[in-house]
């Protein structure tokens, strides 16, 4: 029996924002069990690759194409992503009045595994994905980020990726505007959620989310293009000496 071949691949992507053009001729592969980061200055195209890739309607891909597991999702819309294996943790994350957590998360749950819930059984994994993350069980019956602190909206993104267990995560500045506490418990919820079953893409500006969650290659990406790509040694080059060699 042939092995199925698993890898997110991402084919000369250019994408476009309102006609202007952002993202030129970008080339990755991500296999399950890797983690990939990319660094970059403000500007240089690190979200609107992150949207493109979920099928964000903002964002237009022009050429090139977003592969998963010999499928092609360019096409697709956000939804149908979802259920080939990729997850976007924002890294603005919306508030949604009048929708609790728990109920968000049962329905998302229930979407993407392809059968309803039970609510007393779907609430007993989610109590004890809260208990993983530190997070008081109180947390299940607030309003979707209504009233949130940034470190409560990251740790509720962080919560969806472990109740939804997508195949492909892309954490967009999941430590963006974190205090350390919280830059730990985000970064022990992606070390949670990250196997030889899972591929993450971790977005950040910052070598500090690096030294929780180590990757296995760091990308540097500047006027929409990968302009240098190596070991987790290059986050700390950047650390030290910043963007201006490679842009």
């Amino acid at each position: 029996m042939t092995q199925k071949t698993m890898t997110l691949q991402i084919k000369n992507i250019h994408i476009s924002a309102q006609d202007k053009p952002i993202v030129h001729g970008l080339n990755l592969e991500i296999k399950p069990g890797e983690i990939h980061a990319i660094m970059g200055p403000n500007g240089s195209g690190k979200s609107t690759l992150a949207n493109a890739l979920m099928g964000h309607p903002k964002y237009t891909v022009t050429k090139g194409r977003i592969i998963i597991d010999k499928k092609d999702i360019t096409a697709l819309s956000a939804d149908k992503r979802a259920r080939a294996g990729l997850f976007l943790s924002m890294q603005y994350p919306p508030e949604i009045p009048g929708v609790s957590i728990a109920n968000f998360l049962r329905l998302s749950a229930g979407a993407m595994r392809g059968t309803n819930q039970n609510p007393i059984t779907f609430h007993k994994e989610l109590n004890e994905r809260m208990k993983e993350l530190g997070i008081d069980p109180s947390f299940a019956s607030r309003h979707i980020n209504l009233g949130f602190s940034g470190g409560e909206r990251k740790r509720l993104e962080i919560l969806q990726l472990l109740i939804l267990n997508p195949t492909y995560a892309i954490l967009d500045e999941t430590d963006s505007g974190l205090d350390v506490d919280a830059l730990k418990v985000v970064a022990d919820g992606i070390n949670r959620f990250h196997s030889s079953k899972h591929g993450i893409l971790l977005i950040t500006h910052y070598n500090r989310i690096l030294k929780y969650v180590v990757p296995d290659f760091v990308h540097i990406m500047s006027g929409g293009e990968i302009v240098k790509s190596g070991k987790k040694e290059l986050a700390k080059e950047i650390e030290k000496s910043g963007y201006k060699n490679f842009t």
